[in-house]
């Protein structure tokens, strides 16, 4: 079932919604994707399987929900994960940060540290704002007030904008130690043409949490959505619920 969440002056966000037994795992898309991606979709259709209560959404300007895509940015999609949270979820989380999902997931648990139990990053991407593009780039978004790179899943090009640019810089994670102290899983492709492998690792470094592992999957992509990779997301949530309710 699609429904709205709705905020004063904020475009309608859809999202899914699956009953089930706490917490709530909730994924979180990646830039420019959306909540039917073949994650989402399997984490849904595992949640039916297994009778575990699932989230996805679409942040503004993305998929289903209302808004302009370049009027977005990435504090203003921290605030649709958290209002689609409060609106629908009563009780823990886990969180399931796919790329710049993993970004969000990272800021979500900052903001809602009472609720968010566990977290699963999927070739997480935070501060990628500050590494992911080259001083000609950070130039041109700021001289033009947007870029245009070619798209590696989509005919369209990948537009960043100067307003999520200067956001992501204003909320970068991994500037010093992240206060989280809960399981954590973060799964990584060594052939990710988009976030260095070794990302994976300073953040394990970073989380505060000693019940943190990286898994790196050598022949992976950014995607992961191979279906031993899917196995693979499935077994790390899995691992991480199971780590939360010995723990309750």
């Amino acid at each position: 079932m699609t429904e709205a969440a709705e905020a004063p002056e904020r475009p309608k966000l859809a999202y899914r919604h699956t009953p089930g037994r706490g917490p709530t795992v909730v994924f979180l898309c990646g830039y420019g994707s959306d909540m039917n991606g073949t994650k989402a979709l399997a984490l849904q259709q595992w949640a039916q399987r297994s009778g575990r209560a699932f989230l996805r959404f679409d942040y503004a300007g993305c998929g289903e929900s209302e808004g302009d895509f370049e009027d977005q940015t990435l504090a203003l999609w921290r605030d649709d994960a958290l209002r689609v949270i409060d609106k629908v979820v009563d009780g823990p989380v886990v969180l399931v940060g796919s790329s710049m999902g993993g970004w969000v997931m990272l800021m979500v648990a900052k903001m809602r540290a009472e609720l968010v139990k566990g977290m699963v990053g999927i070739a997480a991407a935070p501060d990628f704002t500050d590494w992911g593009f080259n001083q000609a780039d950070k130039l041109t978004i700021l001289q033009h007030g947007r870029i245009e790179q070619p798209n590696d899943y989509g005919e369209a090009p990948t537009v960043t904008t100067r307003g999520f640019w200067a956001s992501g810089e204003a909320n970068r994670m991994m500037i010093g130690p992240i206060a989280f102290d809960g399981p954590v899983r973060l799964l990584q492709g060594q052939r990710d043409k988009e976030v260095p492998w070794e990302r994976a690792a300073r953040l394990a470094e970073l989380i505060r949490s000693d019940a943190v592992q990286t898994v790196l999957v050598k022949d992976g992509d950014h995607r992961l959505s191979r279906d031993s990779d899917i196995a693979l997301i499935l077994r790390a949530v899995e691992d991480v619920l199971s780590l939360c309710s010995s723990s309750s």
